[in-house]
């Protein structure tokens, strides 16, 4: 620790000194007593007085006042133990008497102190003005407010050649410039922009078209971005790919590199091998094949200055989230309606339709979400569930578990959140029920689950009204397998019908544990991969041309030539563009529960009843 002593003599030196003990001293000696030999006595420092140039005398009476830090406030507040003074005392009287000895043989020497003391205090300012302090110089670093050194030359030196440091271990050798170890040099990470933020740039990637009662995407490049991961740290591009990124074979990313598709810290990767570093930002530049939605529009049930409340349809997710980007309610808003930066304020499952709330600014968007951590919101859904309801209200309490948060399941557990849902039938049809639920919670998939184990699953529930739950289908808890059955059970199911967008997954999501993956992308040969990356460098830059044509074909794609509708939509790269997949039918995108209500504090938002909500409404 350092601080500064300060004589309160008139002809007192104040200069920088290290010191171990942060208390006034006072001179009472009955005889004078040079600085340099008290200082010395005390061990408050070691630095020869010759090289200091201290030739000040202590007279009776003067004081020695450290400077006031952090340090000082520490050993003040130590100082009021009851024995911590006396402790010092002794201590300071032993070394006093040790001065007193010290003195006599210096007197001899005094004069030639005098005499040579302003040279060594000259010596001094030189010394530090060439290489720092002595304590500075030891760490290679220039002092506070000192200038840069200029070199002879007059040019400008780079930081990292400015000054080859003597290393502690000797003084003939000195620290490794970073030149020289040739090391990769990460750049500081970018500032990200908070919050949900897209703009016309994202909008204009590509353009829908509506078949079969199906919204749809073109196919369009797209680039991955992403920071290096914790986990991924010491590991290498190859090890990376080949365990986190399965959708694609390890040959594709090789014809990838070849193309110039793979960037790291914004220069073209070459080697698969190179070693990731905490910071690393990865570029990716795929070819992206987003799933069909439904064709229903989105339509605005309200909107003022604070925010805009949307009746969403079934089968559109919220926000950009696994293959869905464009065919999300915020890109649709975005493209059809000029409604941006919107914040949402809750969410509903993909599968979910109704009252769905977007704030237009931060401040919005942070009350409404205080008023729902203070159970201010009220909500209310629809649904139609199997059998005859009970028709008195029914709340169930039942806490849930989250089975896996990758597939998106959840059961009743002991072990899980409490919840509380209250339900109320509405009508029956003598084969299902519609049920008003009142969810007192927030519970991921906390309706859909209460009203398996309560022995009512919605009617058309992909997840919760599967086989896979076993012959009960999850009442009162019965589930005869393990959790890792029944996920491998759920995933084998919607892979056989090329419905694991239900599960947010995809093929690449399926890790060996859950089940083999065995879909066509998966299969692909490098061989073959080759010959695709081949007859790619034959089509005189039409892949590297389809992102400047992109913004062209998605103002105005009927403008569009074929060909470059062509290079957009077909990449020879791209295993999804060789997939021949059946399109749903629109009534297979649509699930029995409906958000009908949102209310709170100076609010309150309806959506109309579903269709299948009616009372005379007959299953097909």
């Amino acid at each position: 620790m350092e601080s500064t002593l300060l004589m309160s003599h008139s002809h007192s030196l104040s200069t920088e000194l290290p010191y171990s003990l942060s208390l006034p001293l006072t001179c009472n000696s009955t005889h004078s007593t040079p600085l340099i030999q008290l200082l010395q006595s005390l061990h408050l420092f070691s630095v020869p007085a010759s090289t200091l140039g201290l030739a000040d005398w202590l007279v009776p009476g003067d004081v020695l006042t450290p400077r006031p830090r952090i340090w000082d406030l520490v050993v003040m507040w130590l100082g009021g133990c009851p024995w911590l003074p006396v402790l010092l005392q002794g201590y300071l009287n032993l070394r006093r008497l040790s001065a007193a000895r010290i003195w006599g043989s210096c007197w001899g020497s005094m004069a030639e102190t005098l005499s040579t003391g302003a040279e060594a205090a000259t010596g001094l300012r030189a010394l530090a003005q060439q290489n720092g302090d002595a304590r500075g110089d030891a760490r290679g670093e220039r002092p506070s407010g000192s200038p840069e050194p200029a070199p002879e030359d007059g040019k400008q030196t780079p930081l990292s050649e400015e000054r080859a440091p003597i290393a502690a271990s000797g003084p003939g050798k000195r620290k490794k410039r970073r030149d020289a170890t040739r090391e990769r040099v990460v750049p500081p990470p970018k500032k990200r922009r908070a919050g949900v933020s897209f703009g016309d740039e994202h909008f204009a990637e590509t353009s829908y078209y509506f078949e079969g009662g199906l919204r749809k995407v073109r196919p369009y490049y797209f680039d991955f971005r992403t920071y290096c991961k914790g986990r991924w740290v010491g590991h290498s591009l190859l090890h990376v790919f080949s365990t986190e990124f399965r959708a694609q074979p390890l040959a594709y990313y090789e014809a990838a590199v070849r193309e110039g598709r793979l960037h790291l810290n914004e220069e073209p990767v070459q080697d698969l091998s190179i070693v990731l570093k905490d910071n690393d930002f990865l570029r990716n530049r795929v070819h992206r094949h987003e799933p069909p939605v439904t064709a229903e529009p989105v339509r605005l049930l309200a909107e003022n200055e604070d925010m805009v409340v949307v009746d969403k349809p079934s089968s559109i997710p919220v926000h950009p989230c696994g293959r869905f980007r464009h065919n999300t309610v915020i890109f649709i808003l975005g493209k059809e309606h000029q409604l941006k930066e919107l914040h949402p304020l809750h969410r509903l499952d993909r599968l979910t339709s109704g009252v769905l709330m977007f704030a237009k600014t931060a401040a919005v968007s942070e009350r409404i979400h205080e008023q729902v951590r203070d159970r201010q919101l009220e909500k209310e859904y629809v649904c139609r569930v199997e059998g005859e309801f009970p028709t008195e209200e029914v709340i169930c309490k039942e806490p849930i578990l989250v089975v896996s948060y990758k597939v998106g399941v959840c059961r009743v557990d002991a072990r899980g959140k409490p919840c509380e849902t209250v339900f109320q039938r509405l009508s029956y049809n003598g084969h299902s029920s519609v049920v008003r639920c009142r969810p007192l919670t927030g519970r991921t998939h906390q309706i859909r689950v209460h009203l398996q184990f309560l022995g009512h699953p919605i009617l058309n529930d992909p997840i919760y009204n599967s086989v896979a739950w076993g012959p009960s289908r999850g009442r009162c808890g019965h589930i005869p397998k393990t959790d890792e059955e029944l996920l491998r059970d759920l995933v084998a199911e919607h892979q056989a019908k090329q419905s694991l967008d239900v599960l947010d997954l995809c093929e690449g999501d399926l890790s060996p544990g859950l089940i083999d993956s065995t879909a066509p992308s998966s299969e692909l040969g490098k061989d073959h991969l080759e010959e695709l990356a081949t007859s790619a460098q034959k089509m005189d830059g039409a892949v590297k041309a389809a992102p400047q044509n992109l913004d062209t074909m998605a103002l105005a794609p009927e403008k569009t030539a074929e060909t470059d509708v062509v290079n957009q939509e077909i990449d020879p790269l791209c295993a999804e563009c060789r997939l021949v997949r059946q399109d749903p039918l629109p009534q297979d995108l649509v699930m029995f529960l409906h958000a009908l209500r949102y209310k709170g504090p100076g609010f309150e938002y309806f959506s109309p009843m579903p269709t299948w909500a009616q009372d005379d409404w007959q299953e097909d």
